[in-house]
C-alpha cells in the first residue's frame, strides 16, 4: 500500500530498512527564563536562545542518526518576538533533510506567559549538523523517509539551502 492510499486511522507502514521518519526523533525542551538569561532590560538573551536552539537540535540529531553530531552551521536568525524574565520558552526540533553525513533540523521557538496563557513565535532556524564515528571522521546518516506534502516541502527546501550553503563556502556538492 503507498503512502497516498494510506488509512490515516491505521498504524503507517513500517520504514525501509534504515530510513526513519521525521517524526520518530522530535525533540521538544521547555525552559523558564530565569534573571540569569536576561539583559539588562529584563528580556532573554539572543546567545542563550540560540544556546538552546543548538542544544535541542542536536539532541533530535543525534536520536535520528544514533551517533554523535557536530553543530556545521546555523541558518540566518530572526528574532520576532521578545520573552522576558519570568516567561517560558518552548522549542521544538524536527529532522528536514538527511543528506550523505549531514542532516538539518528545523527548530521553531516560541515564547509564553504561562499565567495568561499566551503564546507566540520567537525565532525558527535550520541548524546542519555532521554525524561523525568514534574516530571524528564524518559518518553516514541514516535516509529520512518523507511521506507528507509539508514533509517533502520542507526536505526539498532543505536542498535548496545546502546548495547555497555549499555555494558560499566554494565546494561542489556532492551526490547523496
Amino acid at each position: 500500500m503507498n503512502s497516498a492510499s494510506h488509512d490515516p486511522a491505521s498504524p503507517p507502514p513500517p520504514a525501509p530498512l534504515g530510513a526513519r521518519r521525521p517524526g520518530d526523533s522530535i525533540t521538544t525542551m521547555t525552559e523558564y527564563v530565569l534573571p540569569t538569561h536576561a539583559n539588562a532590560l529584563g528580556t532573554i538573551f539572543g546567545g542563550q536562545v540560540l544556546a538552546w536552539i543548538d542544544l535541542c537540535a542536536a539532541i533530535c540529531a543525534q536520536r535520528h542518526t544514533g551517533r554523535t553530531v557536530i553543530t556545521a552551521g546555523i541558518d540566518d536568525l530572526s528574532f520576532d518576538r521578545s520573552i522576558l524574565v519570568g516567561q517560558v520558552v518552548r522549542l521544538r526540533a524536527q529532522v528536514t533533510a538527511t543528506f550523505r553525513t549531514s542532516l538539518e533540523i528545523l527548530v521553531t521557538v516560541h515564547g509564553e506567559d504561562a499565567t495568561r496563557g499566551d503564546v507566540w513565535p520567537t525565532v525558527t532556524a535550520f541548524v546542519t549538523f555532521v554525524a561523525v564515528d568514534a574516530s571524528m571522521r564524518p559518518a553516514q546518516v541514516p535516509p529520512l523517509l518523507v511521506e507528507s506534502p509539508e514533509e517533502r516541502a520542507l526536505a526539498e527546501a532543505a536542498a535548496e539551502r545546502r546548495q547555497r550553503r555549499l555555494a558560499r563556502r566554494g565546494r561542489p556538492e556532492r551526490s547523496a
